[in-house]
């Protein structure tokens, strides 16, 4: 008799198979389906500067590009007009302070000069007729007074003397009477004639305090006019070098026209300009070194300019130590400014990837190193090397660091 076989419950070692055959079809669709919603770009890997991320110090410094200057420039302005007439020295040269570099006509100012000269002869001529006529005012005021003195003191005692008489009857009254009254006149005429005197000596004292204030007046007037005469020859202001000379043999030069400068070359300064990003971290003080032949020369940050134009500010930087043996004006040098403290950081190369992303993300190759993903990075300082990274990127990671620009939109590089 035949035995019923029954089958087996559970899963068979067949059914493992088709198991594990399910799940790569479905692992291969999703990827499929997940690569289709991202939009890709494929490049070739040679074509791209790829960089590693490293853990490290951060020098936080930045390299500008500054000019030697003159620790002192002394513009030169003319301070009177006139026409060139003798041109003394050249540009370039070495002059020491008062040397005569220019010298000016002006017929105008000499017409000037004759009218004042002429004006104070006069007015010398006034004064001295014045006075005459006062001295002789006063001697006559002198002579009546004196004249009048004796006349008052002859009918005072004849006065005096008839009036004893008069008493004792041996005169008559009219006699005594007229005797009184002359001296009583003379006495009235000596009063007026000291009065007038003394009025003629104030007025003489206030009259000649005038003059003599309008003389001196015209004297210092004089005076100013012949410094604007000493002014038509152009003097340097200081010790220096003749920077520049904008002035020839008969060229009409205007009053305040810039003519020229002095470089004073006692010392040196660089003039440098930064980006505008640096603005609020720019201070006075800061310290900075300039690299030459294998040598570093410290500087400090002087003077920052306020004004910010085509994107960049102006500072002055001078030299703390030593400097360049064959340092010259106009000469350009790099300069490391540094800005703070290093630290510890993320360190992440520079590249032209920051002018597309803002620093804001960045392509992160994979560990395949076929495809570069789309991450979100947060970047702080930055000096002439490097980035420093504070969010999105860790010490090992390798990223794209050139121009994104041909990328599109895309958020996947494939790697050829």
């Amino acid at each position: 008799m035949d035995t019923k076989i029954e089958k087996k419950k559970g899963l068979q070692i067949k059914h493992y198979g088709y198991i594990a055959l399910g799940l790569l079809l479905l692992f291969t669709g999703y990827q499929l389906v997940f690569a289709a919603g991202i939009s890709s770009f494929r490049v070739e890997k040679d074509k791209l500067s790829i960089a590693e991320v490293t853990q490290g110090k951060f020098d936080d410094y930045i390299t500008i590009s500054g000019n030697v200057a003159p620790i002192t420039t002394i513009f030169m302005d003319a301070y009177e007009g006139g026409r060139v007439s003798d041109k003394l020295i050249e540009e370039g040269a070495t002059v020491k302070k008062g040397d005569i570099i220019l010298k000016l006509e002006n017929m105008n100012l000499y017409e000037q000069i004759l009218a004042s000269e002429s004006n104070l002869a006069l007015k010398q001529n006034d004064l001295r007729s014045t006075k005459l006529t006062f001295d002789s005012r006063q001697v006559e005021g002198r002579r009546s007074l004196a004249t009048a003195s004796t006349d008052l003191q002859r009918l005072k005692r004849n006065f005096e003397q008839n009036q004893e008489l008069y008493k004792e009857e041996l005169i008559s009254k009219e006699a005594y009477l007229l005797s009184k009254e002359n001296y009583e006149l003379a006495q009235k005429q000596h009063d007026i004639i000291k009065l007038q005197t003394e009025n003629d000596n104030d007025l003489r004292k206030t009259s000649l305090r005038g003059l003599d204030g309008d003389l001196a007046r015209m004297q210092k007037t004089l005076g100013m006019v012949y410094q604007r005469l000493d002014h038509l020859n152009v003097r340097a202001p200081a010790d220096g070098q003749l920077g520049f000379l904008d002035a020839e043999i008969g060229q009409s030069i205007s009053a305040g026209q810039r003519i020229g400068q002095i470089n004073v070359l006692t010392d040196y300064k660089i003039e440098a300009t930064i980006d505008e990003h640096y603005i609020d971290r720019v201070q006075l003080d800061l310290t900075a070194t300039l690299e030459r032949n294998g040598n570093d020369f410290p500087l400090r940050l002087r003077k920052v300019y306020p004004e910010v134009r085509d994107g960049k500010f102006k500072v002055d930087l001078v030299f703390t130590g030593s400097k360049p043996v064959t340092i010259r004006t106009g000469q350009s040098y790099n300069i490391k400014l540094q800005l703070g403290e290093s630290s510890d950081a993320v360190l992440l190369p520079k590249g032209g990837f920051f002018q597309s992303t803002g620093g804001q993300w960045i392509f992160v190759v994979g560990t395949n190193n076929d495809e570069a993903i789309k991450r979100n990075i947060r970047i702080g300082k930055q000096n002439s090397r490097y980035y420093e990274v504070l969010e999105g990127l860790q010490s090992g990671d390798k990223v794209i660091t050139s121009n994104y620009d041909s990328f599109g939109d895309s958020e996947r590089i494939i790697l050829k």
